[in-house]
């Protein structure tokens, strides 16, 4: 059970309907098609279509408990007794649920954004934390205004850690994240040149990941990419650990050395081993170790963790192919700073066969995109 109607009305002062009967909410469901126990529907609406005109397809396949925008004419149909809470906006609606159910549960929170490397960080924390507590995580690109709400949605009553992704385009909308998730600890993995078309520069992609300090808690840590000039002045701030290559960092990564099939580095006077490769990844993993210890993760768990990963597809995803070929799959999404750093990994990879690299395009890059297109060839 998630909450019940009754519990909803504290939040939801306006509805209709058997609400006061306690009726179980199981699950929340934004899709009318999908099969659901318990459910309540929450009729989103989009440029071609409205999720209102699919609440009796909804009641058929389990909802038991609506959202319903107050300018539309509640459908014949619908029973008297059946759970209706009025609201103005169905998607601020969403959120809000999503924020006071957070705030029920109350699990030790991460968040985590960045032009790059947000899912495989997300996997990597998830990963080692689920190793000592009960952790939830957004599950694929669950990591917008919509989907970060539903993640929180998805989660069980006794979850002791939620690991958020937060995605973005346009200004302001980590903030608005950020808010709803309220986290303890918080990532900026990279600035990178992701969605420049929107935000004009890197400068401007730098300040829509700092938003994620708008949501933090006044105890919160902040860990940082401290190998990027344009996060350089968070350096000196007490909540902030700086984490990287360079020595001017508060946690300095040492010792790299990779292989085909991992790579090995020191952080904090300890070694690991992490089957994932690239500098970019360990550093990934280094936030993971450095939240790990503040939760008091036993050293031994986290190093065993770090090589048994399971990442979301498409991420630099090793697979074996016809005669033994090496096949590399990190073709997920594109920006110029993630392709050179696949690049770099398979430039430094040890083979004596032959390497291909085969390139897409990047989208999203507006008046910028030959030059950083043309910066991605001249690294080869």
């Amino acid at each position: 059970m998630l909450f019940t109607t009754k519990t909803m009305s504290e939040w939801y002062s306006n509805y209709r309907g058997a609400v006061l009967e306690n009726i179980l909410i199981e699950e929340v469901a934004t899709d009318s098609r999908r099969n659901t126990r318990n459910s309540l529907f929450i009729p989103l609406k989009g440029e071609s279509f409205d999720g209102h005109e699919f609440l009796e397809d909804a009641i058929n396949n389990g909802a038991v408990a609506t959202f319903w925008e107050l300018d539309k004419e509640l459908p014949s149909f619908l029973p008297n007794n059946f759970p209706v809470f009025l609201v103005d906006d169905s998607l601020v609606a969403l959120q809000q649920l999503a924020s006071h159910y957070r705030n029920q549960v109350n699990p030790t929170v991460i968040g985590i954004t960045g032009s790059n490397g947000k899912t495989t960080t997300k996997d990597l924390i998830g990963t080692v934390l689920q190793s000592h507590y009960r952790t939830h995580r957004t599950k694929g690109n669950y990591n917008n205004h919509i989907g970060l709400p539903l993640t929180i949605l998805s989660m069980k009553r006794d979850t002791e850690v939620l690991v958020l992704e937060m995605g973005m385009n346009h200004l302001g909308e980590i903030e608005l994240l950020s808010k709803i998730a309220r986290p303890d600890y918080a990532v900026i993995t990279n600035i990178g040149e992701s969605h420049i078309e929107f935000l004009g520069s890197r400068n401007g992609i730098a300040q829509a990941k700092l938003e994620i300090l708008t949501g933090l808690k006044k105890t919160g840590l902040l860990f940082i990419d401290g190998d990027e000039a344009l996060l350089t002045e968070l350096h000196s701030r007490d909540n902030v650990m700086s984490v990287g290559f360079n020595s001017n960092n508060k946690y300095v990564i040492s010792h790299f050395s990779s292989t085909e099939a991992d790579a090995t580095f020191q952080l904090a006077n300890q070694t690991y081993k992490l089957n994932l490769l690239g500098r970019h990844n360990v550093k990934n993993a280094s936030f993971a170790i450095l939240i790990a210890h503040e939760l008091n993760v036993p050293f031994e768990k986290i190093k065993n963790s770090l090589v048994q990963l399971e990442i979301t597809g498409m991420r630099f995803e090793v697979t074996k192919g016809i005669n033994n070929v090496t096949i590399i799959n990190d073709a997920y999404n594109a920006s110029p700073t993630s392709m050179k750093a696949s690049i770099d990994i398979v430039r430094d990879m040890d083979s004596r066969y032959k390497k291909v690299l085969v390139l897409g395009d990047m989208f999203e890059m507006g008046k910028h995109s030959r030059k950083l297109h043309q910066t991605v060839a001249d690294s080869i």
